[in-house]
């Protein structure tokens, strides 16, 4: 595996952000909510993660974190 993602479900309020600028399209929204009424993001545990951070970046909660390697 390239890269990997962490969403802390209970700091993401749904956003979408991360969503749309995946290059690979290995993010979505989970069909539960949590804590605070929120749909968040949920990471697809793919080997095409390549932990380039996108994602993080756009994140307006600072709920992502990127591991790589």
């Amino acid at each position: 595996m390239k890269g990997k993602i962490v969403i802390n479900q209970e700091l993401c309020k749904g956003c979408e952000l991360c969503i749309q600028f995946c290059p690979k399209q290995l993010i979505t929204l989970s069909e539960k909510l949590n804590k605070a009424g929120y749909l968040p993001s949920e990471f697809k545990e793919t080997k095409e993660c390549t932990g380039c951070a996108t994602c993080a970046t756009v994140c307006p909660e600072v709920a992502i974190e990127v591991y790589r390697g």
